[in-house]
């Protein structure tokens, strides 16, 4: 555990300049683009960057975005956070992060998912009534594909390959994720296809999904394959005190739950659920570097995890102030974690 993976993962949210303003989409690219650089410069082992296609999120084309952060940076991972396979195509989905393991020298990677935002679905002429089917259909070919040889494929969702290549060829492989946000069908689907498992902990504490990874774990072993790595991504903000940690990032997490839980109908956020989410029962790592160090280290031991993504970026939550998390979570929680891990 002392050797745990720690990333960082974005959705690209549009934020909120010195003038109060929102930024602009473009700006707002940009700025995701140096935030990898620094993450990068600060040690930290992987950035991923969330697929969108609503206002309040500036990123749609991941992949983009990171072959832009790819060409400025020389030793942190880069992959996505995540792709929204049920309502893209499998083999282009595979040829946009094979030029991207190319652009990288090897660096690139992809978790997959079924998208808890549905816009993709019908932005692309994909029935709702066919999430599940689109998923597990497009993920068996997207299967095929990794092996980098002639495919011959059917189903009902897509028109049929036969003995169809794909290019261009990666020189080790694609490392793959499934992102799970917490059912049990879809952890046995990651272990039975051999992809990595990305637990989404966006609400509750950490050790409700504990069940998740030991299921996975039982799977892979009914189905055969050998240990596969496991990761969180969970949301986050540090700062010099909790104090300064709280107030910076409440203004973000609130807008953000307003603008969602109108959608899905969730009563509105308050400060006292915040505190009670930066909490030890809660699902935000929000404080000081001492105080996410320290409950990081106990969800990566609570679930036996190899891997944690800090989703640092929510809502209007400015660059300056996540410039400064990425660089105190590189260079203080991250050594912090490893030793309380060690220890």
């Amino acid at each position: 555990m002392a050797t745990i993976q720690l990333g960082l993962d974005t959705f690209g949210d549009v934020t909120r300049g010195a003038d109060g303003e929102l930024l602009s989409d473009a700006e707002t690219i940009r700025n995701v683009v140096d935030q990898a650089v620094l993450a990068d410069e600060v040690g930290l082992y992987f950035f991923g960057v969330g697929e969108h296609h609503r206002p309040e999120f500036a990123v749609s084309s991941p992949e983009i975005v990171l072959a832009a952060a790819a060409a400025r940076t020389r030793s942190i991972r880069l992959g996505t956070a995540v792709t929204v396979l049920s309502s893209d195509d499998p083999v282009r989905v595979y040829e946009r992060f094979a030029t991207l393991d190319a652009i990288s020298n090897g660096r690139a990677e992809i978790i997959l998912g079924r998208g808890s935002f549905i816009e993709s679905f019908p932005l692309f002429g994909y029935d709702l009534r066919d999430y599940e089917r689109l998923f597990d259909e497009k993920l068996d070919l997207f299967s095929q594909l990794m092996a980098e040889q002639p495919v011959t494929w059917q189903g009902t969702m897509r028109a049929p390959l036969e003995a169809a290549d794909v290019f261009p060829k990666t020189a080790n492989g694609l490392t793959a994720w499934v992102g799970v946000g917490g059912t049990p069908e879809s952890v046995v689907r990651a272990a039975r296809y051999g992809y990595g498992l990305m637990l989404a902990i966006i609400g509750g504490p950490a050790h409700r999904f504990r069940p998740f990874v030991d299921l996975y774990r039982r799977s892979l072993t009914t189905f055969d394959r050998a240990p596969l790595p496991i990761g969180v991504h969970s949301p986050g903000h540090v700062a010099e005190t909790d104090q300064q940690a709280w107030d910076e990032a409440y203004p973000g997490f609130e807008a953000m739950n307003n603008t969602i839980g109108r959608e899905r109908g969730w009563p509105p956020y308050s400060r006292m659920r915040f505190q009670h989410d930066v909490g030890p029962e809660g699902a935000l790592y929000v404080g000081s570097p001492e105080t996410v160090a320290r409950k990081i280290a106990a969800t990566v031991t609570t679930l036996g995890v190899e891997r944690f993504d800090l989703k640092y970026s929510t809502g209007t939550l400015s660059h300056e102030h996540m410039m400064r998390s990425i660089e105190l979570y590189g260079t203080e929680v991250a050594p912090r974690v490893r030793e309380l891990l060690a220890s």
